[in-house]
């Protein structure tokens, strides 16, 4: 099957995956696009898993000044050697991580499962108080709660959010991708985000 250069590359943008891949993906689903994004995903989360374990002691430390010079972040993002930490696609996905940070209003955690036990309870200690919640009946009171506390903590965690740049993609699925791509176990190690002003005492 003759595959486009352009389709080829459309989908190397969407999934970052490499043009081989790109090519055999669409050749397998004889050119469906959506299906290839389908099995690009697939093959890099399968490949994301072998490859989470392994060290990750290089990397480069980022920082991104939003427009107006109102927000501004420092992200680091970890590989295994110091080749692929100068790799053009690891640095734009770099920029890519701190500028979703900057974005986001409330993102405090890379992961969902970094937040901590003590932060959820007092979550599910508030939303225990709701009245909404004190009229139900209590064999539904924990699972409601539960859903709700899961849904505004998850907002705090950056792989949980979707990209800005790729909306079908979630942040997670981004860097996977990129493992995928580069061959090496990457990890956001952490970030910090400042807002001009932010924590002055009020006159």
């Amino acid at each position: 099957m003759n595959i486009s250069s352009e389709l080829i590359k459309r989908l190397r943008e969407q999934t970052g995956a490499g043009i081989l891949s790109c090519k055999n993906a669409l050749v397998e689903t004889g050119g469906n696009f959506e299906k290839a994004v389908e099995i690009l995903k697939l093959k890099g989360l399968a490949t994301a898993e072998k490859k989470s374990l392994r060290t990750t002691q290089q990397g480069i430390i980022v920082s991104y000044i939003h427009a107006g010079s109102k927000i501004g972040v420092m992200l680091e993002l970890n590989c295994e050697t110091d080749f692929v930490a100068r790799r053009i696609e690891f640095q734009t996905l770099a920029k890519e991580l701190a500028m979703q940070v900057a974005a986001g209003d409330n993102l405090t955690y890379v992961r969902f499962e970094d937040i901590p036990e003590s932060l959820w309870q007092k979550e599910r200690n508030f939303e225990s108080q709701r009245e909404d919640i004190l009229q139900k009946p209590k064999n539904v009171q924990d699972s409601i709660i539960q859903g709700r506390v899961e849904k505004n903590l998850r907002n705090l965690a950056l792989f949980d959010q979707y990209c800005i740049r790729y909306p079908e993609l979630k942040v997670e699925e981004l860097v996977k991708n990129h493992i995928a791509l580069l061959g090496e176990n990457i990890q956001v190690r952490r970030f910090v985000k400042f807002i001009l002003g932010e924590n002055q005492p009020k006159e």
